[in-house]
């Protein structure tokens, strides 16, 4: 029997074992790690009520076979995230969700300097050839219509410059477009800062169809 006859039977039996045990040859599971704080985290929650095994299970639900690493840290701010951005990117990570600002925000940090951190997370993941999906954070009014403008600019500038997906904001699904204080207050824990479980469920809704997006553009790259 000739050569190329055999390798092309070897190629056919290869094909019906994979087959045979649900495998196949070119498909390999995307991970993407969810770079962020205590939202992220899932601060105030059990386990699987977070916002990052809520996202997995409606990812799953959706079709996608996906791993998602939960590398948020309560009480981390931009400049947190920079630090520890190059260890977050391990080798077998495709993607990667940064949700961060919030802590920034409380603590009154200059606009630059986010700025300045997000840039160093985004420049770390383009150089890794990490796809990146960026969840914006807008400023509260009491700092000033000033620091408001230069920090909301922040995220769909660097989304564009950094070539990224890009997510208006964390809280869109309990938000709306007209915030309205006392009715998101139902979907927060007592603190006014963290979401309860149908809060995260509701963020998931929204988000979770951007990272389909993220997942998509992994594949395309592949």
């Amino acid at each position: 029997m000739a050569y190329g006859v055999i390798g092309e039977m070897r190629k056919v039996l290869a094909g019906i074992v994979f087959s045979v045990c649900g495998f196949s040859a070119s498909a390999e599971q995307v991970t993407i790690a969810a770079l962020g704080d205590s939202l992220t985290q899932g601060y105030g929650l059990v386990q699987q009520d977070g916002f990052v095994p809520q996202l997995q299970g409606w990812l799953a639900d959706n079709g996608a076979d996906v791993v998602l690493i939960n590398a948020g840290v309560s009480g981390d701010t931009t400049a947190g995230g920079a630090a520890r951005v190059a260890w977050t990117l391990t080798p077998e990570v495709d993607g990667v969700i940064v949700a961060l600002g919030g802590n920034d925000l409380l603590r009154g940090i200059d606009p630059d300097v986010s700025r300045s951190n997000l840039a160093k997370i985004l420049a770390a993941a383009l150089e890794a050839n990490v796809e990146v999906l960026l969840v914006g954070m807008q400023a509260p009014g009491n700092y000033g219509p000033e620091y408001k403008e230069t920090f909301d600019a922040i995220y769909p500038e660097l989304a564009e410059q950094y070539d990224a997906l890009y997510e208006e904001s964390f809280f869109a699904g309990i938000a709306g477009e007209t915030p309205d204080p006392s009715e998101m207050r139902g979907y927060m824990q007592e603190d006014g800062i963290h979401p309860n479980p149908d809060g995260v469920q509701r963020i998931v809704e929204v988000i979770g169809p951007r990272v389909l997006d993220l997942i998509n553009r992994i594949e395309m790259a592949d």
